[in-house]
């Protein structure tokens, strides 16, 4: 039986023995061909993932004006040096361009792929990986965001659930329009807090993404909800993930849009889209956004604040409430637990109460415990 070839063998790429009139720029150009076809044939990474990746690797080939096969450390470290005190590029995205260039090397570095003798015959030389620990940003958190970015506090979060119902009372008052997308907004932004979503998972629900808890069953259809949306790893499908429902006034509240608001929008019984716009589409993260920010600005909280925010409310909020910290790391989807805790900003009381209760605990020495011998 036949050795089955891997996706981004060189042989698929490179004819053996063959020779070009610009054989670096050959060659190269296989090997990006090569890498991509390993991603998205071999494990199935999104295209649009594996193009960024590609690009990365460009740049930096651009940047040293040497092939794979004659890149170094240094001129790695170079190119970071370059990104990071000339052109002030975010943490985050440096990590991003290390990473496909890790991933590149690993690639054209494997003896699987063939790339390793290929550039030994045409050019004596092979590539090597550069990126090493000493030289690359070590992955310590998920969240890399701006610094100002934070949590409402519980009286901010219900100033702005407030405004929101009043919104839709002035509107009704008034007999104006827009009395039915105020309630569909304030009610999705009570769904955003109370389930801690991010937006793009928040406007990706379907109506049948709520099922019936049996040890909750006063929630009735809308006990656990299922994320279809979550947040991918790099290149990878959506994650999935189960949200338990917890707060009684958002059930209530988001099953009086599903009976009598929701029906009065859709345009046609074929979409199970749970937020749908004026036009009858389903409704995008900008227009969350948007209404966000409308209100907010319209109560002078914070401009820091966004939607992601009602997110680290959720956990902040659960959190001091004294929920278990590893319950609160499943129903939002965090891998580790130290990413919960970053998305946790406790409140100044919260921390003074957590004060006491230490130094209570620590009142009295070993010695006073343990007593004094003679």
């Amino acid at each position: 039986m036949a050795k089955r070839v891997p996706h981004g063998a060189s042989s698929l790429y490179l004819a053996s023995g063959v020779s070009f009139l610009n054989a670096p720029e050959s060659v190269f150009d296989a090997m990006i061909e090569g890498w991509r076809m390993q991603q998205i044939g071999g494990r199935r990474l999104k295209e649009d993932s594996v193009t960024a990746g590609v690009g990365v690797v460009r740049r930096f080939e651009a940047y040293a004006m040497k092939k794979p096969w004659e890149w170094s450390a240094s001129d790695f470290d170079e190119w970071m040096t370059l990104l990071v005190s000339q052109r002030q590029v975010a943490a985050s995205t440096i990590r991003s361009y290390q990473g496909a260039i890790r991933q590149f090397c690993d690639y054209v570095c494997s003896p699987h792929y063939g790339w390793v003798d290929e550039c030994m015959q045409r050019f004596g030389s092979h590539p090597v990986q550069v990126c090493h620990e000493w030289n690359t940003l070590p992955h310590l958190q998920d969240y890399e965001g701006g610094p100002g970015r934070r949590p409402l506090t519980r009286t901010e979060l219900q100033r702005l659930l407030d405004h929101a119902d009043n919104e839709v009372s002035r509107v009704l008052d008034e007999h104006r329009k827009g009395a039915l997308p105020a309630f569909r907004d304030a009610t999705l932004l009570k769904v955003v807090y109370a389930w801690g979503l991010r937006a793009s998972e928040a406007v990706g629900l379907d109506v049948t993404d709520f099922y019936r808890n049996a040890k909750a069953p006063q929630f009735g259809e809308l006990g656990v909800l299922q994320v279809r949306h979550g947040k991918s790893s790099r290149g990878g499908p959506p994650k999935r993930r189960a949200v338990v429902s917890l707060f009684d006034w958002a059930v209530e509240a988001l099953q009086e849009y599903i009976d009598h608001v929701r029906p009065l929008m859709v345009r046609s019984e074929a979409t199970t889209a749970l937020w749908v716009s004026e036009r009858g589409t389903r409704l995008r993260t900008r227009e969350l956004a948007s209404r966000f920010a409308t209100y907010r600005d319209a109560l002078g909280l914070d401009e820091v604040l966004t939607p992601h925010a009602l997110r680290h409310s959720y956990v902040t909020h659960l959190i001091e409430s004294g929920v278990d910290p590893g319950f609160v790391q499943r129903q939002v989807g965090h891998l580790h637990q130290s990413t919960t805790a970053i998305y946790t900003g406790v409140s100044t009381d919260y921390m003074n109460t957590m004060m006491s209760q230490a130094i209570e605990r620590t009142r009295h020495r070993p010695s006073d415990e343990e007593g004094t011998g003679s």
